[in-house]
C-alpha cells in the first residue's frame, strides 16, 4: 500500500473559530498551531501546506497563569544601537492583546515558507464579534 502524498491543489480548507476567553494563552495558541498546520487531518503531510482558517476571538480574555503578567517580557530590536525595546505582558495584553496571541501561536509555527502561509490564515479579535460569518466557521472546543 502507498502512501497518500497530498497535492496543493487537493487541500480543502475549513475555517474555525476558537473562544479564548478564561483559557490560557498558551493552550489556545497550541492548539491553533496544529489547525495552521493541519495536523489536525488525516491527510497531513509536513512538506504540503494543508491547514485551515482560524479565528481567535476574545483574544483580551485570554488568562496567562503564575507570575506571567510581571514579569514576562516582549522584546524587539529597533535596528538601531542600543534600541532593545521591551513591553512587559499585562501592558501588553491591556493594550494589543491581538498582538500577544499573535507572538504565541508565530512561536509554535515553523520558520519557513509553509508556517508564513499559515500564519496568513491566522485572524485575531480582542473581542467577540468577528467579520467572516459568511464563510461559516465552525466551533473548536478546547
Amino acid at each position: 500500500m502507498s502512501t497518500y502524498m497530498p497535492k496543493a491543489g487537493q487541500v480543502d480548507r475549513k475555517w474555525y473559530v476558537i473562544d479564548a476567553a478564561g483559557k490560557p494563552l498558551g493552550r489556545v495558541a497550541a492548539q491553533a498551531a496544529v489547525l495552521l498546520r493541519g495536523k489536525h487531518k488525516p491527510t497531513y503531510a509536513p512538506h504540503v501546506d494543508c491547514g485551515d482558517h482560524v479565528i481567535i476571538i476574545n483574544c483580551a480574555q485570554a488568562v496567562l497563569t503564575g507570575k506571567k503578567l510581571e514579569q514576562k517580557h516582549y522584546y524587539r530590536h529597533t535596528g538601531y544601537i542600543g534600541h532593545l525595546k521591551d513591553v512587559r505582558y499585562d501592558t501588553l495584553m491591556a493594550q494589543k492583546p491581538e498582538k500577544a496571541m499573535e507572538l504565541a501561536v508565530k512561536g509554535m509555527i515553523p520558520s519557513n515558507s509553509i508556517g508564513r502561509d499559515a500564519m496568513k490564515r491566522l485572524r485575531l479579535f480582542a473581542g467577540n464579534e468577528h467579520i467572516h460569518t459568511a464563510q461559516k466557521p465552525e466551533n473548536w472546543e478546547l
